[in-house]
């Protein structure tokens, strides 16, 4: 990434992660003596004494008042970043620092923190920009909700509800009606999370493209389909009475039930993520440590 002008960071940590305390104030202290101010999430300030005497913001606030924004957490924590950071209209990078196993998005592990962001200020960092999608839900003609999500959309049925059917279009094309458990519309920075669990599969971030997966189809032959980036996806849920419920959550962070005759559509957004990579891995380096790909199970 090009040498920023960084002056003021913005400090995130998973919420209750009281186990970041002492990392939190060795990052104060650290940006301190090169006379950069952390500005710490409020809720994070909670977790280090440290944080007192130094600036807070709300998460929705923090985007608009730093000029890089540093994640301590898991991939959960950066994807509710990334929405603020998208909804902000700025353009922030945001450093993913993970603590417990890798993430995909959390790839920095916490030895390498006080490294990335040597090179970050240097200008020596390397970072992606991802690509993120942007869902309107129209109730009648009214668009009554707009969303931009870094990972994906999901349709999903209630607990205890029974098949659901989703109708899918693909611009003007009608491509099929799924009765499933649900459905997955997914970036391909998305397509390692539950879009993988699900069995779609997995697209490099650079691939511009979106992933429709159905989750557990009572038709086998509804497979996952990959399609344009520049498309535009429609989903209308079929819901025929109250046993029907069928729900969207964005990023797995938010949702609302729908109703009968809604109609979300989902295409990119205009928004990017810059999202600073670990100095030490490569995306497909980080696939195998994350997935175990080519480990040997069990007794030789």
């Amino acid at each position: 990434m090009p040498a920023p002008s960084i002056t003021r960071v913005g400090i995130v940590a998973k919420q209750g992660l009281v186990a970041a305390a002492e990392q939190l104030e060795q990052l104060g202290v650290w940006l301190a003596r090169r006379k950069i101010e952390a500005v710490y999430e409020r809720d994070t300030a909670g977790l280090t004494g440290y944080a007192a005497g130094c600036a807070q913001a709300s998460r929705d606030e923090l985007p608009a008042k730093v000029d890089l924004i540093v994640v301590l957490g898991g991939d959960g924590t950066l994807l509710g970043m990334a929405t603020r950071i998208a909804q902000s209209g700025r353009d922030v990078p945001i450093l993913g620092v993970n603590f417990g196993s890798l993430g995909f998005l959390t790839e920095t592990r916490i030895d390498e923190l006080f490294t990335s962001l040597e090179a970050v200020l240097a200008g020596t960092a390397m970072s992606d920009r991802r690509a993120m999608l942007r869902a309107d839900t129209f109730r009648g003609t009214e668009c009554f909700d707009s969303r931009i999500v870094l990972n994906d959309v999901v349709f999903t049925k209630a607990a205890l509800s029974r098949i659901i059917e989703l109708s899918i279009s693909v611009g003007d094309n009608l491509v099929t009606k799924v009765k499933a458990d649900g459905l997955i519309v997914a970036t391909a920075t998305g397509s390692t999370a539950y879009n993988l669990a699900a069995g779609g599969p997995i697209v490099h971030p650079r691939v511009d493209a979106l992933v429709l997966t159905p989750i557990a189809p009572h038709t086998l032959t509804n497979r996952p389909i990959v399609v344009p980036a520049n498309e535009v996806v429609e989903v209308r849920p079929t819901v025929v009475d109250a046993s029907d419920e069928i729900f969207v959550t964005y990023d797995g962070q938010t949702g609302y039930p729908l109703h009968a005759g809604d109609v979300v559509r989902i295409r990119h957004s205009e928004r990017m993520l810059e999202l600073v990579k670990a100095p030490a891995r490569n995306y497909f380096e980080l696939l195998r440590e994350k997935l175990k790909w080519g480990e040997r199970g069990g007794r030789e």
